[in-house]
């Protein structure tokens, strides 16, 4: 069952998927419509998940299940990772590939391997202060905390 992102409990479990690339406004207008018929249909043993998504910045997808309402099973979870396989084939991007890094350079949002991320940093091309996506957060809380933080706030702060 669908509900508004904002009207979820704060201990929602969240995924975050990534993309290797700006989605065009069409390209998110038809991922809307998949993930919207998907959440609204999303169950775990044939329980409705209370679930909702957004799609930030035109490269993040995030999905989010209340948990504390029903939790989502390994075959929802599965259900889950399969519509984002889809988007991967229909737009012809990655979502899935967590070894990169999507970080801002001003307003703009730049995406590395995790290899030319590392490069970077040693180059001095990118720094603690430079802010990244932590998409490690499991929670809405997790998420409106601390997914957009300085290099040296996150995980990424072993490169410095």
């Amino acid at each position: 069952m669908y509900v508004p992102f904002d009207e979820l409990s704060k201990s929602s479990r969240i995924w975050i998927y990534q993309s290797n690339r700006k989605l065009s406004d069409e390209e998110v207008a038809i991922a809307n419509e998949l993930l919207t018929d998907f959440v609204e249909n999303w169950a775990a043993h044939s329980t409705p998940l209370k679930a909702s998504y957004q799609i930030k910045y035109n490269r993040f997808i995030i999905l989010a299940v209340d948990q504390d309402y029903h939790s989502a099973s390994g075959c929802s979870i599965d259900a889950s990772v399969k519509i984002i396989q889809e988007l991967e084939q229909k737009f012809g991007i990655d979502l899935l590939d967590k070894m990169n890094v999507t970080y801002k350079t001003g307003e703009f949002i730049a995406h590395k391997s995790l290899i030319d991320f590392k490069k970077m940093a040693k180059e001095k091309a990118v720094n603690a202060n430079t802010i990244v996506f932590n998409n490690l957060v499991n929670t809405i809380e997790e998420f409106e905390e601390f997914w957009e933080v300085p290099a040296g706030e996150s995980w990424h702060s072993r490169f410095f």
